[in-house]
């Protein structure tokens, strides 16, 4: 499944040139992932309250484009790769004209007290994993 996610760039997150600042595009992916793990019926709250936790493992962000203050971006959101144990999440970014912005592919390990685990059997529907 694809989530969509859609923000408005704001003067606090650009950089001197009036540009996205590279750290913030950090900030705009784990927006739009948290809103994908809501799309499939997770939350992080109800990910705590079962004491499983998603830790990423690695981050390679590709950028292609400047996205200027007060452009709207929209995000999608897909996992590419999952199983029991890890996810690789495949983002990518557009500005309002429909440019691709920039690529990101995260990838994730669920934990619980800090030591990779796989999730639990009444998870694995939210993840398409039956």
């Amino acid at each position: 499944m694809k989530s969509t996610y859609e923000r408005k760039i704001i003067g606090y997150e650009c950089d001197i040139y009036g540009h996205l600042n590279n750290a913030n595009y950090l900030h705009v992916f784990e927006e739009a992932r948290t809103k994908a793990l809501n799309d499939i019926g997770l939350s992080i709250s109800g990910l705590l309250d079962k004491n499983l936790h998603m830790y990423i493992t690695e981050i390679n962000i590709k950028y292609m484009k400047g996205v200027p203050l007060d452009r709207i971006v929209t995000v999608t959101t897909e996992i590419i790769v999952k199983n029991r144990l890890r996810s690789i999440w495949h983002q990518e970014m557009y500005d309002q004209n429909g440019n691709l912005c920039s690529i990101a592919d995260v990838h994730g390990v669920f934990a619980r007290d800090g030591k990779p685990v796989r999730i639990p059997q009444e998870l694995l529907g939210n993840f398409g994993l039956e």
